[in-house]
């Protein structure tokens, strides 16, 4: 009969999972994540933008597709938000001295993430106006 260890061993390699590898990989990504709020203030920013959608998510009582909808645009507001960090890194680590390309690939990635912001935003609106002026009791004007 094998050893447990030599079966372990065989099932690691079969699968192609290390689990060193594994726990490091959540590890950095941890890491990541709180090396990014410590220096970026707009992921502060789309981080309280996206916990007072999910408030109103629940105090307006949106409906599951409307819960998806604003989950999936968290998810990729903040996901390009870590991306942008991550391109602004590398060219400050690949340029240190002001060059053109390298402010150019810092704008577009924040560019892209304004984007994000803006399409979320309008979708937002779209689900979140409604609820709020039937809240208030019709139409303001």
């Amino acid at each position: 009969m094998e050893s447990q260890e030599k079966v372990r061993t065989k099932v690691k390699r079969k699968l192609g999972i290390d689990q060193k590898r594994l726990i490091n990989s959540f590890q950095y990504a941890f890491q990541g994540i709180v090396q990014a709020y410590k220096g970026e203030q707009n992921l502060k920013i789309h981080t309280l933008m996206a916990i007072l959608v999910i408030l109103f998510g629940f105090l307006l009582k949106i409906s599951t597709g409307e819960w998806i909808a604003c989950l999936i645009l968290i998810g990729l507001v903040i996901m390009a938000e870590f991306m942008n960090t991550a391109i602004e890194y590398v060219v400050d680590l690949a340029s240190p001295s002001i060059h053109p390309l390298a402010k150019a690939a810092k704008d577009t990635a924040s560019a892209g993430v304004l984007m994000m912001a803006i399409i979320s935003a309008i979708i937002g609106g779209i689900i979140f106006l409604p609820k709020i002026i039937e809240v208030l009791g019709g139409p303001l004007w």
